[in-house]
């Protein structure tokens, strides 16, 4: 989405001339994306191919267009690129927890993202949270900014909640209110196991109430898997997959609550786009979360399907709780916009370029 999103925007943006090196089977999509880009297919599909095309075929593209700035925007970048760099580092999980990954990732994405900060002349930061912590993994030797993401407000708002076009895309999905909802890949950190849990516990208290989890299975949902096996309520848990993003925005409306459970994240954009629907969301403390929902959201530690589910009960039986959260979520996600976010992007191409000046 991030990647999207700045594509989109700068494709758009005055002064900016935009070039997309996509895999070859990823073309038309991309045209779609940023229609004034030039796309260069030139990216094999299979992901060992594309991380060594990385460092090697990248060089012919860079001699062909001559581009002021490349911007690597998922932890990495052409170590031996003759022209500025910029790098995005969107968390450190591949560091401080390798359990949440898959290990030839972990194998190969350790080394990169540190060799990455250190030759990039601007590293972009999603969060002040990773920021933060980027040292103790990487030595940098340009400047590390902070710029957050945005979000789509044309899409994620509280209009059209209860509405009978909300509730039909719902229900071609098995969705029915009242539900509390998550939306997110199916992954370790996510920790959709302990949702379920705290679900369970709320479950005898409101026999009309569902749980619906959207996303794709990601590397090890087993877990989650074993979790809604095991609860007892597996019948009330709606799982309907993948669902676009028009979807996305009529389950966070319409839903009792919002929760995102997730062990940690560099930004959580999932957590924001339910604040910009004036969804009340419960989200964990100790990583980004926190800066970005600021106390627009109720925060209960990481892994507590207790205090979750306490959390949950209270918004759904607090009037004047709830009614706080569902004014102070908009009020908070309208400060984070794409085209602010476009913008300090290209203000750190800029950096980067003037880092190469000499003095």
């Amino acid at each position: 989405m991030y990647t999207i999103a700045l594509a989109h925007g700068l494709g758009a943006h005055d002064g900016v001339e935009l070039h997309l090196v996509t895999r070859r089977n990823d073309v038309d999509r991309w045209h779609g994306v940023a229609p004034a880009a030039t796309v260069h297919p030139a990216v094999p599909a299979a992901r060992p191919r594309r991380l060594l095309w990385e460092q090697t075929g990248s060089a012919s593209v860079v001699r062909r267009v001559h581009p002021d700035v490349w911007h690597g925007p998922h932890y990495t970048l052409p170590l031996r690129a003759k022209v500025p760099t910029v790098v995005t580092v969107h968390d450190l999980t591949f560091f401080d927890h390798p359990e949440w990954h898959e290990r030839t990732k972990v194998a190969y994405f350790r080394p990169m993202i540190a060799a990455a900060a250190r030759r990039a002349d601007v590293v972009v930061c999603v969060s002040a949270f990773t920021a933060g912590r980027l040292p103790a993994y990487a030595r940098t030797k340009g400047d590390v900014i902070v710029v957050p993401h945005g979000v789509d407000h044309g899409r994620f708002t509280s209009a059209g909640a209860g509405s009978r076009s909300d509730l039909a895309l719902l229900a071609r999905h098995g969705i029915e209110p009242p539900y509390v909802a998550f939306a997110g890949t199916i992954e370790p950190r996510k920790d959709v196991p302990t949702l379920v849990r705290a679900f369970a516990r709320l479950a005898p208290a409101h026999p009309d109430l569902r749980l619906v989890i959207a996303g794709g299975d990601g590397w090890g949902a087993t877990a989650t898997r074993a979790a809604v096996t095991k609860s007892g309520v597996a019948t009330r848990i709606v799982r309907p997959g993948y669902v676009d993003d028009d979807v996305f925005a009529a389950l966070f409306r319409n839903a009792v609550a919002v929760a995102y459970p997730s062990l940690e994240e560099g930004f959580g954009l999932p957590a924001l786009e339910a604040l910009a629907c004036g969804t009340p969301l419960v989200t964990t403390q100790g990583s980004a979360h926190e800066e970005v929902v600021g106390d627009a959201a109720v925060l209960v530690a990481p892994g507590d399907d207790a205090a979750l589910a306490a959390a949950l009960q209270s918004i759904m039986t607090d009037g004047t709780s709830a009614a706080r959260l569902r004014r102070a979520g908009p009020e908070r996600a309208a400060a984070y916009t794409w085209e602010r976010s476009v913008d300090a992007h290209v203000d750190a191409y800029r950096r980067a370029v003037r880092a190469r000046v000499p003095a």
